[in-house]
């Protein structure tokens, strides 16, 4: 059995796909989003604040705060704009051996992850609409320590036939 166009090579022999689909790509924002946006904000609204004063006095050393003015911007909203930019770049596919997300995004290129879903594989499901599936997390690094990210298929519109479909993957598995 060949592989479907474009999936040459990325197929295991056996594996099929059952199911393909693409994140809402709708800005969306969260509770936990309140404190970056109120420092960000906070952030910019002291830039502002001395670059009037600057300018006040005379030649273009209030252009110096316009970095800071945009910094504390980007600290702002930069999240979730982020998130909806990679939400909207993405791609997931589900065989019967494992999820796949392919993302291309302007400063990493295409990346193509695969995750095997295996009668050990923790599903998870919340209750959002649209509705997102995690199967995986991965831990990151940061200046401060490690933290956890959950992976899956974000805000999917068919949540409920993919999870159902996760299932059987995962007893046909055992």
């Amino acid at each position: 059995m060949s592989s479907p166009s474009g999936w040459e090579g990325i197929l295991d022999e056996g594996e099929v796909i059952r199911w393909q689909g693409r994140p809402d790509g709708a800005v969306v924002w969260k509770v936990s989003n309140v404190g970056t946006l109120l420092f960000g904000a906070m952030f910019s609204g002291f830039a502002l604040f001395w670059m009037i004063l600057a300018a006040q006095a005379g030649g273009g050393f209030w252009m110096f705060g316009l970095i800071h003015f945009f910094v504390g911007i980007g600290i702002a909203v930069g999240p979730v704009f982020w998130n909806t930019l990679r939400r909207r770049r993405s791609w997931y596919t589900l065989t019967n051996k494992r999820a796949i997300v392919a993302t291309d995004m302007p400063t990493k290129g295409r990346v193509l992850r695969s995750y095997p879903i295996t009668k050990d594989t923790v599903l998870g499901v919340n209750t959002d609409e649209p509705a997102s599936i995690t199967f995986a997390s991965e831990q990151r690094r940061r200046k401060g320590g490690n933290y956890k990210v959950k992976i899956g298929f974000e805000r999917i519109e068919d949540a409920k036939q993919v999870f159902a479909l996760l299932r059987e993957i995962q007893k046909e598995g055992a």
